[in-house]
């Protein structure tokens, strides 16, 4: 295993953690930057140890193991080891279902 792997961040990761930031400043301006800063964080933690995230139960169901997650309450962070990094592929609310989410982003993508 590499001391450090680089990390790289989907657009629709990006997206999404800009609907994150969006979401909760309606409420809450001061806890939306403190909320995205707490997952910027745990996201540049994954350098060191990519693998500390579970793999996707949704999808280890279907057979698929190549995406883990990192679980930062409530929200997830989605992403892929590939070699020497990990990119990060969708930041949602985990009371969503991710199943529905992975598939609109196929849709979209077609």
């Amino acid at each position: 295993m590499n001391s450090s792997y680089d990390i790289f961040r989907a657009a629709s990761a990006e997206y999404d953690l800009k609907e994150v930031i969006d979401f909760i400043a309606r409420e809450n301006p001061e806890n939306a930057s403190k909320i995205v800063t707490e997952i910027c964080k745990k996201a540049s933690e994954l350098k060191n140890y990519p693998e500390r995230g579970r793999i996707v139960p949704e999808l280890q169901s279907q057979g698929i193991f190549l995406y883990r997650e990192l679980l930062i309450s409530p929200w997830r962070i989605i992403y892929r080891i590939k070699d020497t990094q990990f990119n990060v592929l969708s930041v949602h609310d985990s009371r969503q279902n991710v199943e529905d989410i992975l598939l609109e982003r196929l849709i979209k993508s077609s």
